[in-house]
């Protein structure tokens, strides 16, 4: 065997990455766990929102009498930017409002203690695909990850909590405190914003889903490689979903779920494939180990070594 280092990434690379991603990717059953991804998102959709919009009723007075109805506009606003009309106008909003109006006792309930179990199953079907399609499976209990997934949730609800207010009525208070001349700013920043958003978000899911992560920056690729997926994907599905509907060929009433499986489908399947490309790359080009592994491998050395020596004097 040689000891020569692998060669350095270079355009020639490409189909071969490319090739690698796509064979792992097909191995791993990308399609099943993506369907499966999408049926958790589903299910986890009004307890993810009973959790956060619970916990809100009860910290977002404190920054004003608007500040729960624009947090509601907000989510209302961003599910339309992915998802299409029928979806956010026939389950997203009216699950929204639903919540809102009994959100506060909720929260106090044994129900809501449910929710964040059955909220955090989206959480963990994206953990289960991130560290199968690198191979980790063996090295976290199957139980142990399920938990592992529910406190990554609990994570998530609480940071999504503490950042609604700012998020919902920091553009508001930023528009009325600059001149008109910079409104085209805002308008037109707000997306290149959401993409970063998206990518960091990935790139986050990536880092802590892995029993042995990987170097953040070595994740970007895949994360901007499952955030442009997921966005070129969900355009095309609204340009069609649009399409169908004009032509008049309709599911009836199951033609709003299953669009929604189908938006589902596409975040499962995006963040499956960058995930994948991210082992692809890790296979061709090993990284180094994070400087955490490194820590904690050499705590552990030298808890042996003096484990040792106390064995020796006695």
């Amino acid at each position: 065997m040689s000891d020569q280092p692998p060669a350095k990434p270079t355009r020639h690379h490409i189909w071969p990455i490319t090739k690698r991603t796509l064979s792992k990717a097909w191995d791993d059953s990308i399609f099943s766990e993506a369907a499966q991804a999408a049926f958790w998102c589903a299910l986890s959709l009004p307890p993810l929102l009973l959790g956060m919009l619970g916990s809100l009723a009860y910290l977002a007075p404190l920054f004003g009498p608007d500040t729960l109805p624009a947090i509601e506009e907000q989510l209302i606003g961003t599910s339309g930017r992915f998802f299409s009309q029928n979806v956010v106008s026939e389950i997203i909003a009216p699950t929204i409002y639903d919540i809102v109006r009994g959100a506060r006792g909720e929260v106090v309930s044994l129900g809501f203690v449910i929710s964040l179990w059955a909220g955090s199953s989206a959480i963990s079907a994206f953990v289960d695909s991130v560290v199968e399609a690198h191979d980790q499976t063996p090295l976290r209990h199957p139980v142990r990850q399920r938990f592992y997934a529910l406190g990554l949730y609990v994570v998530m609800l609480v940071c999504a909590v503490l950042t609604a207010p700012f998020i919902a009525l920091g553009p508001r208070k930023i528009s009325e405190s600059i001149p008109e001349s910079w409104d085209n700013v805002l308008q037109y920043g707000y997306y290149p914003a959401l993409v970063i958003v998206l990518v960091l978000a990935v790139t986050v899911l990536y880092r802590v889903s892995l029993p042995a992560p990987l170097p953040t920056h070595r994740l970007l690729v895949g994360a901007v490689l499952a955030t442009a997926v997921f966005l070129i994907a969900t355009v095309g599905l609204r340009i069609y979903l649009t399409w169908i509907t004009a032509t008049g060929y309709t599911y009836g009433a199951l033609a709003t779920p299953i669009a929604f499986l189908l938006f589902a489908f596409l975040l499962g399947f995006a963040i499956m494939i960058g995930a994948e490309l991210n082992a692809a790359v890790q296979e061709e080009w090993p990284a180094p180990d994070t400087h955490a592994r490194r820590l904690r491998e050499w705590i552990e050395e030298r808890t042996d070594t003096r484990n040792g020596t106390n064995g020796t004097t006695s």
